[in-house]
Protein backbone atom coordinates (compact mmCIF):
# COMPACT_ATOMS: atom_id res chain seq x y z
CA UNK A 1 0.00 0.00 0.00
CA UNK A 2 2.83 2.08 0.57
CA UNK A 3 4.48 2.18 -2.49
CA UNK A 4 1.34 2.72 -4.58
CA UNK A 5 0.72 6.19 -2.68
CA UNK A 6 4.69 6.64 -3.67
CA UNK A 7 5.21 9.34 -6.69
CA UNK A 8 5.83 7.96 -9.62
CA UNK A 9 8.92 10.16 -10.17
CA UNK A 10 10.51 8.69 -6.79
CA UNK A 11 9.61 4.93 -7.68
CA UNK A 12 11.43 5.51 -11.42
CA UNK A 13 14.60 6.40 -9.86
CA UNK A 14 14.24 3.79 -7.47
CA UNK A 15 13.47 1.21 -10.02
CA UNK A 16 16.58 2.69 -12.47
CA UNK A 17 18.98 3.45 -10.26
CA UNK A 18 19.69 6.95 -11.59
CA UNK A 19 21.21 8.92 -9.06
CA UNK A 20 23.81 5.90 -8.43
CA UNK A 21 24.58 5.64 -11.96
CA UNK A 22 25.15 9.26 -12.38
CA UNK A 23 27.11 9.62 -9.27
CA UNK A 24 29.73 7.61 -10.90
CA UNK A 25 29.43 8.88 -14.29
CA UNK A 26 30.41 12.04 -12.83
CA UNK A 27 33.16 10.39 -11.28
CA UNK A 28 34.17 8.65 -14.38
CA UNK A 29 34.46 11.96 -16.25
CA UNK A 30 36.56 13.25 -13.31
CA UNK A 31 38.88 10.37 -13.75
CA UNK A 32 39.09 10.59 -17.59
CA UNK A 33 39.92 13.92 -17.67
CA UNK A 34 42.44 13.85 -15.00
CA UNK A 35 44.02 11.10 -16.77
CA UNK A 36 43.71 13.33 -20.26
CA UNK A 37 45.28 15.81 -18.45
CA UNK A 38 48.14 13.44 -17.09
CA UNK A 39 49.16 12.78 -20.21
CA UNK A 40 48.95 15.93 -21.72
CA UNK A 41 51.15 17.37 -19.13
CA UNK A 42 54.05 14.79 -18.97
CA UNK A 43 53.04 11.75 -21.76
CA UNK A 44 56.87 9.76 -20.95
CA UNK A 45 55.50 9.86 -17.26
CA UNK A 46 52.13 8.47 -17.81
CA UNK A 47 52.97 6.15 -20.68
CA UNK A 48 55.69 4.81 -18.16
CA UNK A 49 52.70 3.96 -15.37
CA UNK A 50 50.92 2.47 -18.07
CA UNK A 51 53.34 -0.18 -18.86
CA UNK A 52 53.79 -0.94 -15.18
CA UNK A 53 50.46 -1.20 -14.78
CA UNK A 54 50.79 -3.90 -17.46
CA UNK A 55 53.30 -5.21 -15.11
CA UNK A 56 51.08 -5.92 -12.77
CA UNK A 57 47.96 -6.52 -14.17
CA UNK A 58 49.28 -9.86 -16.40
CA UNK A 59 50.79 -10.94 -12.80
CA UNK A 60 47.07 -9.94 -11.35
CA UNK A 61 45.38 -12.16 -14.68
CA UNK A 62 46.98 -15.65 -13.65
CA UNK A 63 45.49 -15.41 -10.11
CA UNK A 64 42.27 -14.31 -11.26
CA UNK A 65 41.88 -17.06 -13.66
CA UNK A 66 42.42 -19.68 -10.84
CA UNK A 67 39.16 -18.09 -9.32
CA UNK A 68 36.96 -17.46 -12.22
CA UNK A 69 37.92 -21.50 -13.00
CA UNK A 70 36.72 -22.42 -9.53
CA UNK A 71 34.23 -20.55 -9.25
CA UNK A 72 32.29 -21.85 -12.97
CA UNK A 73 32.63 -25.11 -11.78
CA UNK A 74 31.52 -25.56 -8.12
CA UNK A 75 30.09 -21.71 -7.69
CA UNK A 76 33.26 -21.77 -4.72
CA UNK A 77 35.13 -18.30 -3.91
CA UNK A 78 38.09 -20.07 -3.00
CA UNK A 79 39.88 -17.50 -0.61
CA UNK A 80 42.71 -20.11 -0.06
CA UNK A 81 43.66 -19.51 -3.88
CA UNK A 82 46.20 -16.03 -2.69
CA UNK A 83 47.95 -18.57 -0.27
CA UNK A 84 48.65 -20.84 -2.87
CA UNK A 85 49.85 -18.03 -4.92
CA UNK A 86 52.41 -17.28 -2.08
CA UNK A 87 53.56 -21.26 -1.84
CA UNK A 88 54.36 -20.65 -5.11
CA UNK A 89 56.64 -17.73 -4.96
CA UNK A 90 58.50 -19.46 -2.14
CA UNK A 91 58.87 -22.75 -3.68
CA UNK A 92 60.85 -21.00 -6.41
CA UNK A 93 62.74 -19.29 -4.16
CA UNK A 94 63.71 -22.33 -2.26
CA UNK A 95 64.45 -24.05 -6.05
CA UNK A 96 66.88 -21.22 -6.79
CA UNK A 97 68.73 -20.46 -3.40
CA UNK A 98 68.87 -24.08 -1.91
CA UNK A 99 69.05 -26.12 -5.07
CA UNK A 100 70.12 -23.95 -7.73
CA UNK A 101 67.35 -25.90 -10.11
CA UNK A 102 67.99 -22.71 -12.36
CA UNK A 103 71.79 -24.07 -13.46
CA UNK A 104 70.62 -27.35 -14.06
CA UNK A 105 70.96 -27.58 -17.84
CA UNK A 106 73.82 -24.85 -17.81
CA UNK A 107 75.92 -27.30 -15.32
CA UNK A 108 75.02 -30.52 -17.44
CA UNK A 109 75.91 -28.60 -20.74
CA UNK A 110 78.42 -26.23 -19.66
CA UNK A 111 79.24 -25.40 -23.64
CA UNK A 112 75.38 -24.45 -24.08
CA UNK A 113 74.91 -20.84 -25.17
CA UNK A 114 73.98 -18.97 -21.72
CA UNK A 115 71.19 -17.25 -22.54
CA UNK A 116 69.15 -20.46 -23.74
CA UNK A 117 70.16 -22.03 -20.58
CA UNK A 118 68.98 -19.66 -18.42
CA UNK A 119 65.99 -19.81 -20.45
CA UNK A 120 65.35 -22.98 -19.49
CA UNK A 121 66.51 -23.18 -16.21
CA UNK A 122 64.13 -19.92 -15.30
CA UNK A 123 61.32 -21.77 -17.17
CA UNK A 124 61.68 -25.39 -15.18
CA UNK A 125 61.88 -23.33 -12.30
CA UNK A 126 58.35 -21.97 -13.03
CA UNK A 127 57.42 -25.78 -14.02
CA UNK A 128 58.13 -26.56 -10.59
CA UNK A 129 55.94 -24.43 -8.50
CA UNK A 130 53.30 -24.69 -10.55
CA UNK A 131 53.57 -28.20 -9.81
CA UNK A 132 53.65 -28.05 -6.58
CA UNK A 133 50.79 -25.93 -6.45
CA UNK A 134 48.74 -28.14 -8.36
CA UNK A 135 49.28 -31.09 -5.84
CA UNK A 136 48.92 -28.91 -3.24
CA UNK A 137 45.25 -27.33 -4.18
CA UNK A 138 44.26 -31.06 -5.47
CA UNK A 139 45.07 -31.98 -2.11
CA UNK A 140 43.12 -29.81 -0.31
CA UNK A 141 40.60 -30.04 -2.63
CA UNK A 142 40.09 -33.79 -1.82
CA UNK A 143 40.41 -33.06 2.18
CA UNK A 144 38.91 -29.96 2.62
CA UNK A 145 36.24 -29.39 -0.22
CA UNK A 146 35.17 -32.71 -1.60
CA UNK A 147 33.51 -34.12 1.32
CA UNK A 148 31.36 -30.45 1.56
CA UNK A 149 30.21 -30.78 -1.97
CA UNK A 150 26.47 -31.25 -1.36
CA UNK A 151 26.73 -28.98 2.08
CA UNK A 152 25.45 -25.54 1.77
CA UNK A 153 28.14 -23.27 -0.36
CA UNK A 154 28.40 -21.24 3.26
CA UNK A 155 30.18 -24.07 4.81
CA UNK A 156 32.88 -24.60 1.69
CA UNK A 157 33.26 -20.77 2.01
CA UNK A 158 34.25 -20.38 5.83
CA UNK A 159 35.96 -24.02 5.27
CA UNK A 160 38.14 -22.01 1.93
CA UNK A 161 38.45 -18.95 5.00
CA UNK A 162 39.86 -21.99 7.25
CA UNK A 163 42.47 -23.26 4.85
CA UNK A 164 43.69 -19.83 3.95
CA UNK A 165 44.63 -18.81 7.83
CA UNK A 166 46.05 -21.84 7.94
CA UNK A 167 48.88 -21.98 5.08
CA UNK A 168 49.92 -18.69 5.87
CA UNK A 169 50.66 -19.30 9.59
CA UNK A 170 51.67 -22.38 8.88
CA UNK A 171 54.15 -21.06 6.57
CA UNK A 172 55.33 -18.31 9.41
CA UNK A 173 56.55 -21.28 11.26
CA UNK A 174 60.64 -21.44 11.63
CA UNK A 175 60.71 -24.63 10.12
CA UNK A 176 58.62 -24.32 7.34
CA UNK A 177 59.02 -20.40 5.09
CA UNK A 178 59.08 -18.79 8.56
CA UNK A 179 58.10 -15.10 9.44
CA UNK A 180 61.01 -13.20 7.92
CA UNK A 181 60.40 -10.58 4.79
CA UNK A 182 63.10 -12.70 2.47
CA UNK A 183 64.85 -11.18 -0.54
CA UNK A 184 64.28 -13.13 -3.52
CA UNK A 185 67.25 -14.22 -5.72
CA UNK A 186 66.13 -13.58 -9.51
CA UNK A 187 67.49 -16.89 -11.63
CA UNK A 188 68.58 -14.19 -13.93
CA UNK A 189 70.12 -11.15 -14.94
CA UNK A 190 67.66 -7.66 -15.13
CA UNK A 191 68.31 -5.88 -18.36
CA UNK A 192 66.31 -2.81 -18.90
CA UNK A 193 65.80 -0.76 -22.36
CA UNK A 194 64.36 2.62 -23.63
CA UNK A 195 62.43 4.04 -25.71
CA UNK A 196 61.41 7.78 -26.32
CA UNK A 197 62.58 10.58 -28.94
CA UNK A 198 66.38 9.81 -28.87
CA UNK A 199 65.57 5.78 -30.03
CA UNK A 200 65.90 2.78 -28.64
CA UNK A 201 68.49 1.41 -26.64
CA UNK A 202 69.88 -0.98 -23.42
CA UNK A 203 70.64 1.46 -20.58
CA UNK A 204 73.80 0.35 -18.76
CA UNK A 205 74.49 -0.34 -15.06
CA UNK A 206 74.81 2.82 -13.34
CA UNK A 207 73.82 5.03 -15.98
CA UNK A 208 70.34 7.38 -16.02
CA UNK A 209 68.21 6.85 -19.03
CA UNK A 210 67.68 10.03 -21.71
CA UNK A 211 65.23 12.04 -20.43
CA UNK A 212 61.53 11.70 -21.95
CA UNK A 213 61.85 7.84 -22.43
CA UNK A 214 60.43 5.22 -21.02
CA UNK A 215 61.73 2.15 -19.64
CA UNK A 216 61.27 -1.40 -19.59
CA UNK A 217 62.81 -4.49 -18.38
CA UNK A 218 63.45 -7.94 -19.69
CA UNK A 219 61.46 -8.82 -16.59
CA UNK A 220 58.51 -6.79 -18.06
CA UNK A 221 58.77 -8.63 -21.26
CA UNK A 222 59.12 -12.14 -19.75
CA UNK A 223 56.11 -11.45 -17.56
CA UNK A 224 54.14 -10.24 -20.71
CA UNK A 225 54.94 -13.39 -22.64
CA UNK A 226 54.30 -15.86 -19.71
CA UNK A 227 51.24 -14.54 -19.36
CA UNK A 228 50.05 -14.48 -22.52
CA UNK A 229 51.15 -18.18 -22.96
CA UNK A 230 49.39 -19.61 -20.19
CA UNK A 231 46.50 -18.22 -20.93
CA UNK A 232 46.50 -19.40 -24.64
CA UNK A 233 47.15 -23.00 -23.27
CA UNK A 234 44.48 -22.42 -21.00
CA UNK A 235 41.80 -21.41 -23.59
CA UNK A 236 42.97 -24.06 -25.76
CA UNK A 237 42.39 -26.75 -23.15
CA UNK A 238 38.84 -25.01 -22.03
CA UNK A 239 37.85 -24.92 -25.58
CA UNK A 240 39.76 -28.14 -27.21
CA UNK A 241 40.59 -30.83 -25.08
CA UNK A 242 38.27 -33.73 -23.76
CA UNK A 243 39.05 -32.50 -20.13
CA UNK A 244 38.16 -28.98 -21.38
CA UNK A 245 34.47 -30.04 -22.52
CA UNK A 246 33.74 -32.04 -19.32
CA UNK A 247 34.71 -28.45 -17.18
CA UNK A 248 32.27 -27.17 -19.51
CA UNK A 249 29.93 -29.40 -19.26
CA UNK A 250 30.15 -29.58 -15.65
CA UNK A 251 30.08 -25.78 -15.39
CA UNK A 252 26.49 -26.07 -17.03
CA UNK A 253 24.54 -28.57 -15.59
CA UNK A 254 26.49 -31.08 -13.05
CA UNK A 255 23.80 -33.65 -12.39
CA UNK A 256 22.95 -34.24 -16.06
CA UNK A 257 27.17 -34.42 -16.98
CA UNK A 258 27.18 -37.65 -14.54
CA UNK A 259 24.45 -39.05 -16.30
CA UNK A 260 26.01 -38.39 -19.62
CA UNK A 261 29.19 -40.40 -17.56
CA UNK A 262 31.84 -37.51 -17.03
CA UNK A 263 33.37 -37.78 -13.80
CA UNK A 264 32.51 -34.57 -12.10
CA UNK A 265 34.43 -35.19 -8.84
CA UNK A 266 37.27 -35.72 -11.41
CA UNK A 267 36.70 -32.73 -12.98
CA UNK A 268 36.64 -30.40 -10.05
CA UNK A 269 39.95 -31.96 -8.79
CA UNK A 270 41.80 -31.34 -11.83
CA UNK A 271 39.76 -27.59 -12.18
CA UNK A 272 41.63 -26.92 -8.66
CA UNK A 273 44.91 -28.01 -9.73
CA UNK A 274 44.91 -26.31 -13.25
CA UNK A 275 43.53 -22.91 -11.17
CA UNK A 276 46.23 -23.70 -8.19
CA UNK A 277 49.27 -24.13 -11.41
CA UNK A 278 48.44 -20.46 -12.78
CA UNK A 279 48.71 -19.15 -9.33
CA UNK A 280 51.79 -21.05 -8.54
CA UNK A 281 53.36 -19.47 -12.38
CA UNK A 282 52.33 -15.73 -10.77
CA UNK A 283 53.62 -16.41 -7.86
CA UNK A 284 57.14 -17.11 -9.33
CA UNK A 285 56.93 -14.12 -11.67
CA UNK A 286 55.25 -11.56 -8.74
CA UNK A 287 58.72 -12.88 -6.95
CA UNK A 288 61.01 -11.97 -9.85
CA UNK A 289 59.33 -8.19 -10.37
CA UNK A 290 59.11 -7.52 -6.37
CA UNK A 291 61.69 -9.73 -5.09
CA UNK A 292 60.79 -10.27 -1.72
CA UNK A 293 58.70 -13.09 -0.17
CA UNK A 294 57.07 -13.74 3.11
CA UNK A 295 53.99 -15.72 4.51
CA UNK A 296 50.75 -12.89 4.25
CA UNK A 297 52.10 -12.22 0.60
CA UNK A 298 49.65 -13.92 -1.19
CA UNK A 299 46.49 -11.99 0.72
CA UNK A 300 46.72 -8.75 -1.31
CA UNK A 301 47.05 -9.87 -4.69
CA UNK A 302 44.88 -12.85 -3.99
CA UNK A 303 42.29 -10.38 -2.86
CA UNK A 304 42.79 -7.62 -6.08
CA UNK A 305 42.79 -10.62 -8.57
CA UNK A 306 39.28 -11.69 -7.04
CA UNK A 307 38.32 -8.41 -7.86
CA UNK A 308 39.58 -8.75 -11.15
CA UNK A 309 37.66 -11.84 -11.81
CA UNK A 310 34.64 -9.59 -10.56
CA UNK A 311 35.18 -6.49 -12.55
CA UNK A 312 35.53 -8.75 -15.50
CA UNK A 313 32.90 -10.99 -14.88
CA UNK A 314 33.24 -14.25 -12.95
CA UNK A 315 33.02 -17.44 -14.62
CA UNK A 316 34.39 -15.78 -17.70
CA UNK A 317 38.12 -16.81 -18.51
CA UNK A 318 38.67 -13.62 -21.11
CA UNK A 319 36.66 -11.26 -18.65
CA UNK A 320 39.04 -12.37 -15.69
CA UNK A 321 42.03 -11.12 -17.74
CA UNK A 322 40.68 -8.08 -18.75
CA UNK A 323 39.47 -7.19 -15.04
CA UNK A 324 43.15 -7.84 -14.39
CA UNK A 325 44.26 -5.54 -16.85
CA UNK A 326 42.47 -2.94 -15.61
CA UNK A 327 42.85 -3.53 -11.98
CA UNK A 328 46.31 -3.28 -12.62
CA UNK A 329 46.23 0.15 -14.25
CA UNK A 330 43.77 1.53 -11.66
CA UNK A 331 46.69 0.59 -8.84
CA UNK A 332 48.99 2.14 -10.43
CA UNK A 333 48.03 5.12 -11.78
CA UNK A 334 46.20 6.05 -9.03
CA UNK A 335 49.69 5.78 -6.46
CA UNK A 336 51.24 7.96 -9.47
CA UNK A 337 48.64 10.65 -9.82
CA UNK A 338 46.24 10.27 -6.07
CA UNK A 339 48.31 8.83 -3.38
CA UNK A 340 50.18 5.58 -2.60
CA UNK A 341 48.58 4.38 0.36
CA UNK A 342 45.28 5.17 -1.49
CA UNK A 343 45.55 2.68 -4.33
CA UNK A 344 44.39 -0.55 -2.27
CA UNK A 345 41.27 1.54 -1.94
CA UNK A 346 40.58 2.96 -4.99
CA UNK A 347 41.16 -0.35 -6.40
CA UNK A 348 38.86 -1.97 -4.27
CA UNK A 349 36.50 0.57 -5.52
CA UNK A 350 35.93 -0.85 -8.44
CA UNK A 351 34.07 -4.12 -7.02
CA UNK A 352 31.58 -1.23 -5.79
CA UNK A 353 31.44 0.29 -8.89
CA UNK A 354 30.95 -3.25 -10.47
CA UNK A 355 28.26 -4.60 -8.53
CA UNK A 356 26.43 -1.39 -8.16
CA UNK A 357 26.34 -0.68 -11.71
CA UNK A 358 26.99 -4.29 -13.62
CA UNK A 359 26.65 -6.79 -11.20
CA UNK A 360 27.22 -10.04 -13.78
CA UNK A 361 30.67 -8.11 -14.54
CA UNK A 362 32.15 -6.77 -18.28
CA UNK A 363 31.69 -10.02 -20.14
CA UNK A 364 29.84 -11.90 -17.54
CA UNK A 365 26.51 -13.56 -17.48
CA UNK A 366 23.55 -13.96 -15.99
CA UNK A 367 23.42 -17.87 -15.09
CA UNK A 368 20.56 -19.53 -13.68
CA UNK A 369 21.44 -21.18 -10.12
CA UNK A 370 21.98 -25.02 -10.44
CA UNK A 371 20.31 -27.11 -7.78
Amino acid sequence: MERKNQNPIIQWIVKTKILGILFFVVIGAFVIYALGQALTNNPSLFLQQVVNGLQLGFVYALIALGYTMIYGIVRLINFAHGDVFMVGAFTSFFTISRFNLHLWFQNLFPSFPAMPAQIIGAITVVLASMAICALLAFTIEKIAYKPLREAPRISALITAIGISFFLEYFGALNFVFTPNYITYKRPFEVKSWFIGPSGFGTIESGVTSPSNSIIFSNIFVIIVLASLSLLLVLQYIVKRTKIGKAMRAVAYDKPTARLMGINSDAVISITFALGAALAGAAGVLYAIAYPQVYFTMGIIPGMKAFVAAVVGGIGSIPGAFIGALIMGQAETLSAAYISTPMRDAIAFSLLVIVLLIRPKGIMGEIASEKV
